[in-house]
């Protein structure tokens, strides 16, 4: 397949080419605006053939010429940019436009042709879209943003200083700890961003089956409160409870899918059927009560920060250590006994300790998961029956059933 050969000629015409589509954008501002802008449909294919001008007088040994015409441009707009401060019009967007033109038009000639077709385009559609961002900022959770972009910095720096070796017995290898972090994380966050986006709007029950991408026991003790303050609600907090932990059982079908993905043909179909009989369980529940329509759970916490982070890579740490040292001490039924005690609390942690590649068999890893999911159905259904009161017969008959389940997935080979 033959290449398109980018001689000077074309690389002039795509100069031009996006200077244009900058100062068609401008022009139509220009009209929409009822404003003086800097620039149009003739001077942004101006400055571009300038900056491509001056490209090429560089390459032929003119070297001032190109920092020359960048300092011209720069001169240029400020002063259109005081002239617009002193008509009381403020925003520096369309002169630093110009500025970025001429550099489109020197990228074009200097370098690959995609970076100036990047470059141009993007500041085309930065322009264009200025209603659509200033919305979306609008819109935007501050605290919500510092934290990804907190937790994004921290992962950036630190993941790449991590050493990516075993240490001690226990072969804790820091990169690959903090990975897995990485990965429960962001698979929270998603289900965060849904459930924070959609949850009011969709109701509470579905409030819950998103959120259980986050934290199904987080969910169960938030609808439960919710049904609390408000006992109306109790039926709708119960079928958000159960679609939570029923989504539970796919996030950590996921998590296994990639940290062990050697115990998926043996744990995958289990997985299935507790979660399909928990959709069963939720859709047996009585009809949904008049006050489903109201507000939704109260917010989850934001999973994608540095603390809940660090919490999780300690807990992981710890459940690795313990798990290698029970099962050396006590064998496959002291693990087993293991899962059923974690169950009580945060289950990631153990079964991603268990799920790693390692000197635990297969069935008896799959074993000890079902187990400690077991163990968090019970604490979880204790949970919500603690406090909801008035629904305590319908939850216990549920997560009794459901928690029964398991035992026969536990037994088979």
């Amino acid at each position: 397949m033959n290449t398109i050969d980018w001689t000077p000629q074309l690389r002039f015409a795509v100069a031009v080419a996006l200077g244009f589509l900058v100062g068609l954008e401008r022009e139509g501002a220009k009209i929409e605006r009822k404003t003086m802008v800097f620039g149009g449909v003739r001077t942004h294919p101006m400055i571009a053939m300038f900056g491509f001008g001056c490209a090429w007088l560089s390459q032929i040994g003119v070297a001032f010429i190109l920092p020359a015409g960048l300092v011209a441009m720069i001169a240029l707009t400020s002063i259109a940019y005081v002239a617009k401060i002193r008509a009381e019009r403020f925003g520096s967007t369309t002169e630093f436009s110009a500025i970025l033109t001429f550099v489109t038009g020197a990228l074009a000639l200097l370098v690959d042709i995609w970076a100036a077709m990047a470059v141009g385009v993007l500041n085309t559609i930065l322009l264009s879209e200025k209603s659509s961002l200033e919305t979306w900022v609008e819109r935007l959770d501050r605290a919500e943003f510092l934290a990804t972009l907190k937790f994004l910095l921290v992962t950036l720096i630190i993941l790449p200083v991590l050493p990516n070796q075993s240490y001690t017995r226990y072969e804790l290898n820091p990169a690959h700890i903090w990975e897995i972090v990485i990965l429960v994380s962001t698979i929270g966050f998603v289900g965060y961003f849904l459930s924070k986006r959609l949850g009011v709007s969709v109701g509470l029950w579905l409030s819950g089956l998103l959120g259980g991408v986050v934290s199904s026991t987080a969910v169960t003790v938030a609808v439960g409160r919710a049904a609390q303050t408000d006992p109306g609600r109790g039926r709708s907090a119960l079928q958000a409870a159960i679609l939570a932990s029923s989504v539970a059982y796919l996030r950590i079908l996921v998590l296994i899918a990639v940290i062990g993905p050697q115990l998926l043909p043996s744990i995958w179909w289990r997985c299935a059927i507790l979660a399909g009989a928990g959709v069963l369980l939720a859709l047996l529940t009585p009809g949904k009560d008049a006050a489903d329509t109201g507000p939704a759970a109260p917010p989850l916490h934001n999973p994608f920060e540095i603390t809940p982070a660090l919490l999780f890579a300690a807990l992981f740490v710890v459940l690795m250590v313990v798990t290698s040292v029970v099962k050396g001490t006590l064998g496959d039924s002291g693990l087993i006994a293991l899962g059923a005690v974690v169950g009580v609390s945060d289950i990631d942690p153990f079964i991603l300790s268990v799920a790693r590649p390692g000197d635990i068999a297969a069935g008896v890893a799959v074993s000890a998961m079902v187990v400690a999911m077991m163990s968090n159905t019970i604490a979880k259904g204790t949970y919500f029956g603690f406090l909801v009161k008035g629904e305590r017969k319908q939850t216990a008959w549920r997560y009794a059933l459901w928690a029964a389940l398991h035992i026969p997935l536990v037994l088979m080979p």
